[in-house]
């Protein structure tokens, strides 16, 4: 079996952020905050979070914040969105900086998103889509500002979203897919509800996802994907059913798409490596205990000390 080229992995996220003008910069410009968490994620994993200057990115970060709503934008001058406040909450957690933030006004718009059927909506133009309701408990629970909102309410509506095969869609009704079911699994462990998922049933429709190949899949009968190693996984450590995958085969598959010269992890062997895919394949290894790779909390998506930090420090 292949090993995880680290170092190249390394040297490739911190060239990406240089290259400004490169293809992946420019086609990452609208969601450049997801892609700092990615970066930084990885780099935390692997032990290498000191190859950035904390401060700097940590300027960067504020820069694309909305003081006036109390929320950040997915790069300088971009509308303020859930999705990208939770990515800043992150990266501020792994540089343990949230006294940088007026951490109620956050709070503040993040709750004031929630919808009365208790829902959440991504921003002021009202798109509702249960990655949001994840997005918005994640974010307040790592504030310690789950009381703003009715949890109760937000807990009722991700259970409305399950269906038949024990899987979660975006929406009432909506498709069972490995992404949403992560949302709704994960906003249910956060708030302490995982007892309204059938284990057995998600575990099996969880695990039907390993391909031949070993890798895993979003949905029945599309191609594996190094993303899903990491939405598949986490699901299936959250409900204590990850003995169910072939976890060699799935690392094996990993490492396949790896780019072992340059850095960087593809969706799948010999595709171009990108941002995303070199985080989730490597978050994905750290879920299968991979020597070298820190460990990972499967709700939370951020290193286990860093979420250890967070709620045991007195």
């Amino acid at each position: 079996m292949a090993e995880l080229a680290a170092d190249q992995h390394v040297r490739y996220i911190v060239t990406v952020e240089k290259k400004k003008d490169s293809f992946e910069s420019l086609v990452m410009e609208h969601i450049r905050l997801n892609g700092a968490y990615w970066g930084l994620t990885t780099l935390d994993l692997l032990h290498k979070l000191h190859a950035v200057d904390a401060a700097e990115v940590v300027d960067w970060i504020m820069s694309c914040y909305h003081p006036e709503s109390g929320g950040f934008g997915g790069n300088v001058g971009h509308d303020p969105h859930v999705l990208y406040t939770l990515s800043a909450v992150q990266v501020l957690c792994l540089f343990d900086r949230l006294d940088v933030l007026d951490i109620d006004k956050v709070a503040d718009y993040v709750a004031g998103l929630q919808n009365e059927d208790g829902s959440f909506s991504g921003d002021v133009w009202g798109e509702v889509d249960t990655r949001f309701s994840y997005i918005a408990l994640c974010t307040l629970s790592l504030l310690h500002r789950l009381h703003k909102i009715n949890m109760q309410k937000a807990v009722d509506f991700v259970v409305s979203c399950k269906n038949l095969d024990g899987g979660f869609g975006a929406m009432p009704g909506g498709e069972s897919h490995a992404g949403q079911i992560f949302c709704c699994v994960g906003a249910l462990a956060i708030t302490g509800s995982l007892h309204h998922i059938d284990r057995d049933l998600l575990g099996w429709w969880l695990c039907e996802r390993q391909c031949k190949d070993g890798g895993l899949n979003g949905r029945p009968e599309k191609l594996a994907d190094v993303c899903y190693s990491w939405w598949v996984l986490s699901s299936l450590i959250m409900i204590d059913r990850v003995h169910w995958i072939d976890k060699e085969k799935l690392t094996k598959f990993i490492l396949n798409c790896q780019d072992k010269e340059t850095g960087g992890i593809s969706d799948r062997p010999d595709n171009a490596v990108d941002i995303y895919h070199t985080y989730f394949g490597v978050a994905g290894l750290s879920l299968m205990e991979y020597p070298g790779v820190k460990p990972m909390d499967p709700a939370y998506a951020l290193p286990l000390d860093v979420v250890n930090r967070i709620f045991l420090r007195k």
